[in-house]
């Protein structure tokens, strides 16, 4: 009886839950009532849920609660975000999954208001229509999958080493580390986005006996650390399936005022599955996105069976003074670990020059694209090791630099080449490409060359790292599909000119660009039977092994 009384003062007492909510508030009260469940907001945003005890037990009974229990119309005619907050605000008090109702229409206004997502949640058949026109705050997400377990501090340490293998840490659970030192400044832009570099970073999972996982090693040396955290990984899977989901466009200036109007991922262990979004309404400017599927401080996260639209392209003007194109994402991924694209694509046209490539990655290690069809892949600020396999890329191809090994196989590249290393971060790459059986087609531009790898590096500018190229490149059953070329169509050659000073002995590196040791090339076909060369610029290459069959 004793046991009995306890349980009902749980169920019936009211209850703070600290954190859940959104930016503006941090307070969420909720409460049993014997009268109709309800939902308040009060003009800070703070919410009050008022839930039946009926209810409340018929939830428990299921074990997943919807939108319509807390008070959410579905009709696409008033806003539902504070319900549907308010939904996720009980289930993640009392461990319910929540699921949306089938066939609702659930319109969600540009007021601050995120639902925090601790649960499995079912969106079912269900539509959101996001409105940006008019956003009260365009960096607060309108769901946040967010972990319940708190970041584990980790004392005296003070330096880390490149690739060492174990911390002097001992840890309650396996956590994914992240680890900066802001007197290091890498990444060190240059052209027409050029900035000051950002604070020397990295990102590795340890055990709970200081041991580093080998798939992801440390890739700097850290004489200082100035700032460190170590996340537990949740062993539960989450899962979020189901859903169309609508953005109406921004109409704000153009200018690099990023909208994170989104579905955040901030938990490890995460699969987000049969999810579509699409985008309406973007006219003739608007500010960039940062991606609708937004991956951040993350390990083992799969998206599968997912369609995403990618965003137009506007103009402004960058840091050098100049126009630039504005890069704006459906997918992102930031200082995350082993993350999965699997059967996805976008809705647009992946050879339309209109719209952005739909998916930037930074800082971040083991992602991988499985029968996908993407406009493009982009490593910004680094990834160590990554792969591509069963999928199409369209016209903006494949963009990267970073370290260990990229896999391309059984793949069909549209870009301008067949791998472009950014030259804005210094066309670097330490570490190899393999290539198997895939098909490069380039589209017709213009050009009398082609190259298979392109590039920029005049070894004049202070990237904040040495840079590379691949150390080796191993190409197996290639088919190159020159046949879009035009008359002025001259070469292919499996380097572009990444440096047209350097002709001759005279140019000196005052930043060596470490240069490819060997290239190993097996059944390479070629559509008008042209020879595959090494580069116009064959002094720059001129020590590199080619290896053909």
């Amino acid at each position: 009886m004793k046991n009995g009384v306890s349980l009902l003062f749980l169920i019936f007492s009211i209850m703070t839950v600290s954190g859940q909510f959104n930016s503006r508030s941090s307070t969420v009260v909720i409460s049993s009532t014997s009268k109709a469940t309800q939902v308040h907001q009060d003009e800070k945003g703070g919410l009050k849920i008022d839930v039946n005890t009926a209810d409340l037990k018929r939830f428990k009974r299921q074990g997943f609660v919807r939108y319509s229990d807390l008070g959410a119309v579905g009709t696409g005619r008033s806003d539902d975000a504070m319900f549907i907050v308010a939904t996720h605000a009980l289930a993640n008090q009392y461990g319910y999954d929540v699921k949306a109702d089938d066939g609702a229409i659930y319109s969600i206004s540009g007021k601050e208001n995120t639902a925090v997502i601790n649960t499995n949640t079912d969106f079912g058949s269900a539509t959101f229509i996001i409105d940006d026109t008019e956003v009260e705050n365009r960096s607060a997400s309108i769901f946040e999958v967010r972990s319940e377990l708190s970041p584990i501090s980790i004392e005296g340490l003070n330096t880390l080493k490149k690739e060492q293998n174990k911390l002097d840490s001992n840890l309650a659970e396996e956590c994914l580390v992240k680890i900066s030192d802001d007197n290091v400044r890498n990444y060190i832009r240059y052209g027409l986005n050029q900035n000051n570099g950002r604070a020397q970073t990295d990102i590795f999972i340890m055990d709970k006996n200081g041991n580093i996982d080998s798939n992801s090693p440390i890739i700097w040396d850290f004489d200082h650390i100035t700032e460190i955290s170590a996340l537990p990984i949740d062993k539960k899977k989450l899962i979020l399936s189901g859903g169309r989901f609508i953005t109406i466009a921004n109409q704000a200036p153009s200018k690099y005022t990023y909208y994170s109007r989104n579905i955040a991922v901030n938990r490890s262990n995460v699969v987000i599955k049969n999810l579509t979004h699409l985008i309406r309404g973007e006219g003739e400017h608007g500010a960039p996105y940062r991606g609708f599927i937004s991956i951040s401080d993350s390990s083992n996260v799969l998206v599968k069976d997912c369609v995403l639209t990618g965003h137009k392209t506007y103009q402004t003007i960058g840091a050098a003074g100049k126009p630039v194109s504005m890069g704006s994402y459906d997918l992102s991924v930031t200082r995350s670990i082993n993350v999965a694209f699997e059967n996805c694509r976008q809705t647009n046209d992946i050879n339309d020059n209109r719209y952005w490539g739909i998916f930037a990655s930074n800082y971040s290690k083991n992602i991988s694209f499985d029968y996908c069809v993407f406009s493009r892949f982009d490593a910004h600020m680094g990834v160590y090791n990554a792969s591509i396999r069963n999928s199409t890329l369209g016209y903006m191809g494949i963009n990267a630099i970073g370290s260990g090994e990229f896999y391309i196989e059984n793949s069909t590249i549209r870009g301008r080449s067949l791998v472009n290393l950014r030259s804005d971060y210094g066309s670097t790459w330490e570490g190899s490409f393999i290539i198997r059986n895939c098909v490069f087609v380039p589209p017709n531009r213009k050009s009398p060359y082609i190259s298979l790898f392109s590039g920029s590096n005049s070894g004049l500018h202070d990237f904040g790292y040495t840079c590379y190229m691949p150390k080796n490149i191993i190409i197996d059953q290639l088919h190159i599909d020159d046949s879009l070329q035009d008359e002025e169509y001259k070469s292919i050659a499996i380097f572009s000119d990444f440096n047209p000073k350097m002709t001759d002995e005279s140019f000196e590196e005052q930043f060596p660009y470490i240069k490819t040791e060997k290239v190993v090339l097996k059944n390479i076909s070629i559509s008008s039977k042209k020879d595959l060369e090494i580069s116009d610029n064959k002094f720059m290459f001129r020590k590199v092994v080619v290896e053909k069959d």
